[in-house]
């Protein structure tokens, strides 16, 4: 394009830490882009009036901006602070997930903002339903996973493997109790952790399953479990209702403080009859690829998992109704079987390069820009441009500090405070070689 383009991530982040998904996520297109992002986060900072001074050739509403819909007294007044880009000339482009549920907030939104693009982590059978009011031949749609690989991170968990650190967990599990409005897919992620708590002991399988919150893992603790771990088990992420205006869960939920004894049944007839499967909302989420990543076997629920793992051969499969779970269990117990599939996995998955956080940011470049001509800058306004974006990056780090004072004490969560905000500048691999050489000497007695 002969110049680096200027790029505007808008987001909301006023929690910490984030996990390292969101992380990675987050700063993929200042990390794998090689242009100029802007960072911009609307929880602890307006728009500066400077920053409508930049030409920008991309504005990106992310997953952190957009998910704030749910609660709409959160949504509105951050609404308000972005419709200072609505009079800028670049493109728009917004990623959306969760796409079942606040649908009609989300269409209000790509209409008002008149967003070019859509990058879409539910089926492409599932767009007109979900995205009825869109006019298809003014936005266009693109397919995208909910995250992707990080380079730094499949480097440092090969760094973990490393350590030779022993599988003493046949089964392994961590997800959270799923609500009912998320229909009976949802529940799939439960009911598989059931399942195998039921069956496993009687093979002898040693197992670490929970959906206690309590339990969650986080940053690396959670590649640590996994590389733990011979198997771990899911299902594809999403739902079988709709809830276009969230209303639905409301419900649901008073529903079941006025009935908590009520099962699945109980409330789906009280509270959506008919709705279940009306819409087929699913897709492969992080944790598919991250346990590629730590050679962990899956045994994952039938599903399409956008047709990139393959049962039988990237992963065990069970049926929907756990019918062949001593099928399944038979198949666990063969060693050769399970270094087999983990290895594939590794090999036709990661090793493929085809779902790392690089080829997101080539795609969404490539399918974003496609036949719009980029113009190119004065010197004079180049220059002015590139000392606003050396400033922005300055106060990026400053917000992240924000956020963090604002959340703890400052001694005990220093070194997080510093890695966080140091990434949001730097690369990861640099911020942790730098920060490796800085060891706390010990205390004398």
């Amino acid at each position: 394009m002969g110049r680096k383009l200027n790029i505007l991530v808008v987001y909301v982040m006023n929690k910490y830490p984030m996990r390292a998904t969101l992380w990675d996520q987050l700063y993929s297109f200042r990390h794998y882009s090689q242009h100029n992002c802007f960072y911009l986060n609307l929880s602890v900072r307006s728009v500066p009036w400077y920053l409508k001074r930049v030409k920008f050739d991309l504005i990106i509403f992310g997953t952190l901006f957009l998910a704030n819909r749910v609660v709409a007294e959160w949504f509105e007044p951050l609404l308000e602070k972005a419709r200072a880009f609505k009079s800028l000339d670049g493109v728009k482009i917004a990623f959306p997930q969760d796409e079942h549920s606040h649908t009609n907030i989300l269409m209000d939104f790509l209409e008002e903002f008149e967003v070019d693009a859509v990058f879409s982590v539910g089926p492409e059978s599932e767009w007109p339903k979900l995205y009825d009011r869109a006019c298809f031949e003014r936005v266009e749609f693109f397919s995208v996973l909910t995250g992707y690989l990080n380079d730094a991170t499949v480097s440092r968990i090969e760094k973990l493997a490393a350590s030779g650190q022993e599988r003493d967990i046949d089964v392994g599990y961590r997800t959270w109790m799923p609500g009912a409005w998320l229909g009976r897919h949802g529940l799939l992620r439960k009911q598989i952790g059931d399942v195998f708590q039921k069956y496993a002991p009687a093979r002898r399988l040693t197992i670490d399953i929970s959906t206690r919150s309590e339990d969650t893992l986080w940053g690396d603790d959670w590649y640590k479990f996994l590389l733990r771990c011979k198997y771990t088990i899911s299902a594809e992420g999403g739902s079988s209702v709709p809830d276009r205006d969230g209303t639905l869960r409301e419900k649901i939920e008073t529903y079941q403080r006025q009935h908590p004894r009520a099962d699945f049944e109980e409330i789906e007839r009280a509270c959506f009859p008919g709705l279940d499967g009306t819409v087929n909302y699913v897709a492969l989420s992080p944790r598919h690829l991250e346990s590629c990543a730590t050679r962990t076997c899956q045994v994952l629920v039938e599903g399409k998992y956008n047709g990139i793992l393959q049962p039988n051969r990237h992963y065990i499969e069970i049926k929907r109704d756990f019918s062949n779970i001593e099928e399944v269990l038979d198949q666990m117990q063969r060693e050769d079987l399970r270094e087999e599939t983990s290895e594939r996995a590794y090999r036709e998955i990661v090793g493929s390069g085809n779902y790392t956080y690089q080829s997101l940011v080539n795609f969404v470049l490539e399918k974003s820009l496609k036949e719009r001509p980029v113009e190119v800058t004065s010197v004079r306004h180049s220059a002015w441009t590139g000392s606003i974006y050396y400033w922005m990056r300055l106060s990026e780090l400053a917000s992240w500090a924000q956020v963090a004072l604002h959340l703890h004490s400052f001694i005990p969560h220093l070194k997080g405070i510093i890695h966080q905000a140091l990434v949001s500048v730097f690369s990861e691999e640099t911020v942790v070689s730098v920060l490796g050489r800085f060891k706390p000497r010990q205390m004398r007695n």
